[in-house]
């Protein structure tokens, strides 16, 4: 739908809907077209996993009236569910963004003036245990207010459906559908939150949800005691990079019996800028640099960080040298998947039907992993719904048990309690492998090393390539239009032997010139396969304005493996620039 970003801002400038400072804030901006456009040119898009966009006001941004329209998509979902689905009702969180709280409670003000029960966590909360509250409390959908680990102008509209994962596909389409069909400025009868508070329209929950998830949390440890037999040795720095793991992952790693963990104070305060972190995204190592600092001072050699809404963890550790190496997504789903599965077998707790889940583009390592230990790893697309769609198929047909699933952006799943990203069981989790391995003498790194002999070597990079503005999006669409219709022949050196097109669900072979179909279709994802078994993945990313490129590299040994990486990488980044 083309829109007339012009109209659209008279409209809103003229609106009464708007208070007089957000119209100021508008009236400001009156001559500048180019900014009007980027503000007013397109409604951010409802997806499977909501909404997400940079703070503002306008159509593109994400503001208390978008808000508002979403919220009463939803509720039109439940209400036409009939009467038990309101009274089932909707659990609402957040995390520590600017305007989280504020976005949270209008959210909670709508769904109570639609009749529809409301459970408002009483601050922030780590995603996964909303998950794991919209399946304790049998609600009927869930809304948590979160850009993840986007940057600080960013926020989000997360939506969940009974089952505690992201809205089903054709879910997300019927509140898209009303979401178009409702004037954002036109506010739907809400009720104040004062109001439903007293009246028990909105219900406020804390600490019994908070002890009944980490009850869950730890009873996914294989071997908990060992934790104790290190306590005295094994010391650990802690951030939750200003975010919502600040109260639970601690007390959890405490209640495992860790003695020696320090938290970096500065990034316990909540802080929607997060004003002491480099980037809140834990992928990135500089988020780190107060934690390892602090490392220094006290003699740790293992840093944890959550992003600011606990749903992914990264894990550092210090090398033999004494500075901080960061484990990979691939590497930390490779050392779990090891050693869940090795020890359950042990045990003789692994179901006889165990399943990994893994992405199409997360390494081909963890395969190796999963099957050597006698499980069945199956791949989905990039997201942690597509994961809880496959656990409810093996849930509804009692044919897998999933163990464990991942993805190379540092997102684990650990059980089935909830369905979304956790990170902190695997925060409980890694600290325990921790303990496992220096039980051993080993650290992680060393821990690594041994996986590689065993499994064989493998190497990853992930290269974004960021396209931004209204620009951005044709751009993005050019760029993968371009490699679809003229594939690179050569990638680092390699002929390129297989294409898989998963927006059509094919696989080309180059050498046969024949056409299979594959398992999976419907998202915008290119692999090509090179002769030497290397791939390179590319899509655009669902969540920022960026074109996200995936090279899974094999080799006989580490030095081959980062040779092909980076051929691979000169390559990909030259697509970029044609």
């Amino acid at each position: 739908m083309n829109y007339d970003y012009m109209a659209e801002y008279r409209r809103w400038t003229e609106s009464c809907a708007l208070t007089q400072e957000e119209r100021s804030e508008l009236l400001t901006i009156a001559d500048d077209a180019s900014k009007i456009e980027s503000l007013f040119y397109a409604p951010l898009e409802f997806g499977t996993a909501g909404l997400r966009g940079i703070m503002g006001l306008g159509l593109n941004r994400m503001n208390v009236y978008v808000i508002r329209q979403a919220t009463y998509a939803l509720g039109r979902l439940i209400v036409l569910e009939g009467r038990e689905a309101m009274e089932r009702g909707c659990v609402i969180g957040h995390d520590c963004r600017s305007h989280s709280r504020e976005f949270a409670i209008a959210a909670a003000e709508v769904m109570a003036g639609m009749g529809v029960h409301v459970r408002l966590f009483e601050d922030m909360r780590p995603t996964p245990e909303l998950s794991f509250a919209i399946r304790r409390y049998g609600a009927m959908a869930g809304i948590n207010i979160t850009a993840s680990h986007n940057p600080k102008e960013y926020n989000g509209y997360k939506v969940y459906w009974s089952d505690g994962a992201q809205l089903p596909p054709e879910h997300a389409a019927k509140v898209a559908k009303i979401m178009a069909e409702t004037d954002i400025l036109t506010a739907p009868a809400t009720k104040s939150y004062k109001e439903a508070l007293m009246d028990g329209g909105i219900e406020l929950i804390g600490s019994e949800t908070d002890e009944a998830f980490m009850e869950k949390v730890i009873a996914q440890c294989v071997e908990p005691e060992l934790i104790a037999k290190v306590a005295d040795e094994l010391s650990i720095v802690y951030t939750p990079f200003h975010g919502a793991g600040r109260i639970i992952v601690p007390e959890v790693l405490r209640r495992l019996g860790v003695k020696k963990l320090s938290c970096v104070e500065e990034q316990m305060i909540p802080d929607g800028e997060f004003s002491t972190v480099a980037s809140p995204n834990p992928e990135n190592p500089e988020g780190f640099a107060l934690a390892a600092k602090m490392a220094d001072r006290i003699g740790a050699d293992i840093l944890i960080g959550t992003d600011p809404d606990s749903d992914r963890i990264a894990v550092m550790v210090r090398s033999a040298e004494g500075d901080f190496r960061q484990i990979s997504g691939n590497q930390m789903g490779v050392l779990l998947i090891d050693y869940i599965l090795c020890r359950r077998r042990e045990k003789g707790v692994l179901p006889a039907n165990a399943a990994v889940i893994k992405t199409i583009v997360t390494t081909d390592m963890a395969k190796k992993a999963a099957e050597a230990n006698g499980a069945v790893c199956f791949e989905t697309f990039t997201g942690f719904k597509y994961m809880a769609e496959k656990m409810k198929q093996f849930e509804e047909s009692g044919s897998y048990t999933p163990v464990f699933c991942y993805e190379e952006s540092y997102g684990c799943l650990i059980g089935d309690f909830v369905r979304d990203k956790d990170a902190v069981t695997a925060a409980a989790l890694m600290t325990e492998l921790a303990a496992w391995y220096r039980l051993r003498g080993m650290s992680l790194l060393d821990a690594m090393d041994e996986l590689y002999e065993k499994y064989g070597y493998f190497g990853e990079q992930t290269i974004n390539i960021v396209m931004p503005g209204v620009g951005g999006v044709e751009a993005r669409k050019r760029m993968m239009t371009r490699l679809r219709d003229v594939p690179p022949e050569r990638i680092g050196g390699m002929r390129v032997t297989k294409i898989r097109d998963y927006k059509y669900g094919t696989e080309f072979d180059t050498e046969n010139r024949k056409t299979a179909m594959l398992e999976l279709s419907g998202s915008d994802v290119l692999i090509f396969i090179l002769e030497d078994g290397c791939k390179l993945a590319v899509r655009p990313s669902g969540t920022e304005p960026k074109i996200k490129m995936y090279i899974l590299a094999c080799g006989s040994g580490k030095a081959e493996c980062e040779s092909r990486v980076e051929a691979c990488s000169a390559s990909a980044r030259a697509f970029a620039e044609e």
